[in-house]
């Protein structure tokens, strides 16, 4: 296979919103670039804007948005394609502590919602735990695995906010901080 997979969606650490075109627009991008903006496409975006509370600011633009409702346009930008895989890379990192923990909580709730398996790329311990199935830690450069650790908090309603009140959070924060050798 040539080219990139149409399987696969990647979102960037900023959202690239295109300022000048509405929420609406925005998210329609990815399938206008594929040539896939028709009635029906249209309709799932509709229906994600509504699902996930932006529909009402569908007339909106960028600048009339807060950060993390930036970043939840952008995923839907990226769902609006239909990704069997989702590629976050350092996705959060543009926001403050407070909206990051936000809107990670939110993006879990929709991939699980979506079944959207996703690579997350973090240097944020918290979060990588937080969002998990599994963990895997890589070497410094040239960027080999070192280990990949299983997440497991056994418990029903699962998301980033409550796995953070769990005592396995901690284990699992103190264990992959001395993998990394942060304090050395």
């Amino acid at each position: 296979m040539n080219g990139i997979s149409p399987k696969i969606g990647y979102m960037l650490q900023r959202d690239c919103l295109l300022e000048w075109r509405t929420i609406l627009s925005n998210t329609m991008f990815g399938l206008e670039i594929k040539g896939k903006k028709d009635k029906a496409s249209k309709a799932y975006v509709e229906e994600l804007l509504k699902k996930y509370d932006l529909y009402d600011f569908k007339d909106k633009y960028p600048s009339e948005l807060s950060g993390g409702m930036r970043q939840r346009v952008a995923l839907i930008r990226t769902l609006a394609v239909k990704p069997k895989i989702l590629l976050l890379d350092e996705a959060f990192s543009a926001l403050d502590y407070q909206t990051r923990i936000m809107v990670t909580n939110d993006i879990y709730t929709i991939l699980r919602k979506e079944g959207i398996t996703a690579l997350v790329v973090t240097h944020d311990i918290s979060e990588a735990i937080s969002m998990s199935d599994r963990v895997i830690v890589l070497n410094a450069r040239p960027g080999t695995v070192k280990d990949i650790h299983k997440i497991d908090f056994d418990m029903e309603n699962r998301n980033p906010i409550n796995c953070r009140e769990k005592p396995k959070f901690s284990q699992y924060f103190n264990t992959l901080w001395k993998e990394l050798g942060v304090d050395e």
